[in-house]
């Protein structure tokens, strides 16, 4: 989910022409267990190489690790947390222990059970993340999903680009 969704939004911005890096990052946890993947994206060439300590957006695919994990550790002011939750954003911030956030809210999981038949949060996620960010453009991220998913049939396609499309309509904040 976070690992194809971050080099996915990273490869897009490459063919837009702009320079980007993404990794996941695996701690010893088991199979299953939170991962925390990163996408740097950029005008200019990127010179390093590590993990992101001060990102200037938080994706959160899970709401359940609000109660868990601080996810706004280190987040630049003003930065941005976009959570998977049907809750709206009002509700979601007292559970951030970030202030100067932006909250934005989309119901993820329940985009993709309506358009992909299938609990795949990642897809609609990306919608709202471009409708956030303005990072790279929704048509060039519908290329590369259907590039991406034309061997599983186009009824994957469309599902997965209706996602996308409606999460970036919906997304709250």
């Amino acid at each position: 989910g976070a690992k194809t969704a971050a080099g996915l939004f990273a490869k897009v911005a490459v063919e837009e022409g702009k320079f980007s890096q993404g990794s996941p990052e695996y701690g010893p946890e088991r199979t299953g267990a939170p991962i925390q993947a990163y996408t740097r994206i950029s005008d200019s060439e990127i010179r390093i190489h590590s993990a992101i300590d001060n990102p200037d957006v938080v994706v959160v695919l899970d709401a359940t690790l609000l109660d868990t994990v601080n996810v706004c550790d280190g987040i630049a002011d003003g930065g941005i947390v976009m959570v998977n939750t049907k809750d709206d954003p009002d509700k979601v911030r007292p559970k951030l222990r970030g202030a100067g956030v932006r909250v934005m809210t989309v119901d993820a999981t329940q985009i993709s059970l309506d358009e992909i038949r299938a609990p795949f949060p990642n897809a609609p996620m990306m919608g709202a993340l471009v409708k956030a960010t303005g990072a790279i453009t929704l048509q060039t991220l519908f290329a590369d999903v259907e590039k991406k998913f034309k061997r599983k049939g186009q009824a994957i396609v469309d599902g997965n680009i209706r996602a996308l499309k409606r999460a970036y309509d919906e997304v709250r904040g």
